[in-house]
């Protein structure tokens, strides 16, 4: 089923309400929603959704959260989601993003106590598109192990950056620091498909290819320690840094009555400030490596319209 952005806005707020959501914590859900579709990134768009909208009933989302916000200092935004949507959060306070990064030359934004962040890349994407180089990352329950431990000890605790270039759309990087995401293959085993070695591991710790042993076991990191290490990193900034649940802490974002209460970390910089005609060089450069056939990241995604399969969507409305 195919869908303009503007049905398709109608469609997960019109969800989003009939689950529990305020207007406002709809309006966020949705712009999140419809972007990452357009993004190329179906996977934490509407594919997501029915997460989103079994939390708002069973009560891990907070459907009428207001986040609130503080400055402990002129470059630093810190957010309580109250055990809301990340995205409300990162809305109410974009314009001190911008303003602050402006002015100060940076601004950090730790936020803690929210739900799953779905697309990582929206919040860099947005602070890209109005001029600033933006890195994020996030936490979320433990899904992922590494190699010789076998437990279940970070999120997929993605990381996330954008840079503005002329002309054209930004750059975004989006990746997950496990193998893949869980979404993924909690997809495949839908489908009945499996999965690539290397991507998880079963309930007994052995190394399968099976998405429904998978979605039953857990995730590995990519690249072995040095995938594990990145992994720590995001923990220390997304939970550390924002005083949100450690990824061993927070309660399942699938099941359950309790908000996984994960972080949001970011850090926004007016490139400018340092090297004028940022976006301009950095264009020049990505044209460059892309003659040298470098994949870049997103050139490949042009999503015009939004398809949507069927099935999934009636299972929204249905709702």
């Amino acid at each position: 089923m195919r869908y303009e952005t503007g049905d398709a806005l109608e469609v997960v707020r019109r969800a989003a309400v009939k689950a529990g959501a305020s207007r406002d914590v709809a309006q966020s859900l949705a712009k999140a929603v419809v972007a990452a579709e357009r993004a190329g990134n179906p996977s934490v768009g509407f594919a997501h959704l029915p997460d989103y909208l079994d939390g708002f009933v069973q009560g891990r989302i907070a459907g009428h959260a207001e986040p609130e916000i503080s400055f402990p200092a002129p470059a630093l935004i810190r957010i309580d989601a109250k055990g809301g949507i990340a995205q409300l959060g990162f809305d109410r306070a974009f314009e001190a993003i911008v303003e602050r990064a402006s002015v100060e030359g940076v601004a950090v934004l730790a936020q803690t106590d929210s739900y799953t962040v779905g697309e990582l890349g929206y919040y860099t994407r947005r602070l890209a598109e109005v001029g600033l180089v933006a890195l994020a990352t996030c936490n979320a329950s433990a899904q992922m192990t590494t190699v010789e431990c076998g437990k279940a000890v970070f999120g997929t605790n993605p990381i996330s950056f954008a840079a503005p270039l002329e002309g054209r759309k930004p750059l975004v990087i989006d990746q997950a620091s496990s193998a893949t995401a869980f979404v993924n293959v909690r997809r495949a085993a839908e489908r009945g498909e499996s999965i690539p070695e290397g991507w998880a591991i079963d309930v007994a710790g052995n190394p399968t290819t099976s998405a429904h042993d998978a979605a039953r076991g857990l995730l590995l990191a990519f690249g072995g320690m040095r995938g594990a290490n990145i992994a720590l990193i995001v923990e220390i900034l997304a939970a550390g840094l924002t005083g949100a649940n450690w990824s061993m802490d927070a309660p399942s974002f699938a099941s359950g009555s309790e908000c996984p209460g994960i972080g949001l970390f970011i850090v926004a910089t007016k490139p400018d400030l340092l090297a004028p005609g940022f976006a301009a060089r950095l264009t020049v450069q990505i044209e460059r490596l892309a003659a040298q056939g470098v994949r870049i990241p997103g050139s490949h995604i042009h999503v015009t319209e939004l398809d949507i399969p069927a099935s999934l969507m009636a299972s929204i409305e249905g709702r």
